[in-house]
């Protein structure tokens, strides 16, 4: 099922899995003003849709996602001025850590991943790429700043692969092999045209999880990468305990000791 109400997105549901696709294939799937302004309401949708427990996000054509449409920065009369408040209060709302979906998100990386396509990556829970996949980041190249995607990338990756990459630019790509030895991914699909197979694949396994254990482990795991250890941890603890007297705390072990699949219940939005 897919719905109709974007003009740069799609979006769909198979099954227990909902897909975010990036669909400006003829600009590279580049994002625009007005695909910026989607983002935040096809997360939501998907995140609020209680007949999806993961999401998938990928883009048509032979692109991923190449960053912010430096056609329309260059003849719109407006640039970066248009984002200027956005950015210096931090007020992004374009991925899913932005929007604070608690499900999991997996980013399937079809072809080029580039510049702000980067955000996708560094915000994602699971990655995967197809093994044509190629990674670079060319904003210094046109005289633009490296900063937030390659903040968050250094969080799941080592520090010098990621300069290297700001500072190499557009004249230097990583390919998809290069990308999981770096650990930016966790698997290469081949051939590429398994990769939304293989993500639908991915995600129906993980689906089959309990929704309300894995949106409170995504909160203490994501809670980690923003705290020390010891108060990583005492957070930790509280998500932990919060899932204590859950339906589904005695319904795993229920199901396991019938040799069954458990039936969960719905994930509840604070």
């Amino acid at each position: 099922m897919s719905t109709g109400s974007y003009r740069h997105l799609i979006v769909e549901r198979q099954g227990p899995v909902g897909w975010l696709i990036n669909n400006r294939p003829a600009q590279l799937n580049a994002m625009n003003s007005d695909m910026r302004d989607e983002f935040a309401d096809a997360w939501t949708e998907l995140d609020r849709d209680p007949a999806v427990r993961v999401i998938v996000h990928t883009g048509e054509g032979r692109a991923f996602q190449t960053g912010v449409d430096v056609t329309e920065l260059a003849s719109d009369g407006q640039g970066m001025e248009r984002y200027r408040e956005s950015i210096e209060q931090f007020d992004l709302h374009f991925t899913a850590w932005h929007q604070k979906v608690w499900k999991p998100v997996i980013t399937a990386v079809n072809g080029i991943c580039a510049g702000g396509g980067f955000h996708w990556v560094a915000d994602a829970d699971i990655v995967i790429a197809a093994g044509d996949a190629q990674f670079f980041d060319p904003h210094v190249s046109v005289g633009q700043v490296v900063a937030i995607e390659a903040i968050g990338l250094i969080r799941k990756m080592p520090v010098e692969a990621v300069m290297r990459m700001a500072f190499m630019g557009k004249y230097e790509r990583i390919s998809a092999a290069r990308a999981y030895e770096l650990g930016m991914i966790s698997e290469v699909v081949d051939p590429p045209e398994r990769l939304r197979e293989r993500g639908q694949e991915l995600a129906e396994t993980i689906a089959k999880n309990s929704p309300a254990a894995m949106a409170a482990t995504k909160k203490a795991l994501w809670a980690a990468l923003e705290h020390g250890l010891t108060d990583a941890c005492r957070i930790g603890s509280q998500h932990l305990a919060s899932l204590w007297g859950h339906p589904d705390q005695q319904e795993g072990p229920r199901a396991f000791a019938e040799k069954r699949e458990p039936i969960w219940a719905p994930l509840e939005r604070p």
